[in-house]
């Protein structure tokens, strides 16, 4: 399974930014797609999830939105509102959405996208 981030930029806050990302191999639909992101200096974190429904952390629900789309293979993460702490490299991961374990830990996901960048600017 290949996995590929794209959609990242320079934007102001309070900008709005769409990423996607594009999934080859496998069977699109077995998945559960999540979204983390690391800021400079910083441990990777969980940003959201989606399999049959969708999660997020406190710091992007009510801004951020991801959704799928599984006859694409492709999941988007659509981030409004931005914020200076937004800025991050942000990776797609994916996993096999029968598998028992915590949606929140990048351990718990076996295929990783190469992240696109994220740069806010106040």
């Amino acid at each position: 399974v290949q996995l590929q981030a794209s959609g990242g930029g320079l934007v102001q806050a309070g900008d709005s930014l769409r990423l996607s990302c594009a999934a080859s191999g496998g069977t699109f639909s077995n998945f559960r797609m999540a979204w983390f992101r690391q800021a400079p200096g910083k441990e990777r974190e969980f940003v959201a999830t989606i399999s049959r429904s969708t999660r997020y952390s406190d710091s992007v629900e009510g801004r951020f939105t991801t959704s799928r789309d599984d006859a694409k293979s492709t999941v988007w993460l659509q981030m409004n509102n931005l914020k200076p702490e937004d800025t991050a490299v942000y990776y797609c991961a994916a996993r096999n959405r029968f598998r028992v374990g915590s949606y929140i830990s990048q351990d718990d996901y076996d295929y990783w996208g190469q992240g696109t960048l994220v740069t806010v600017s106040s």
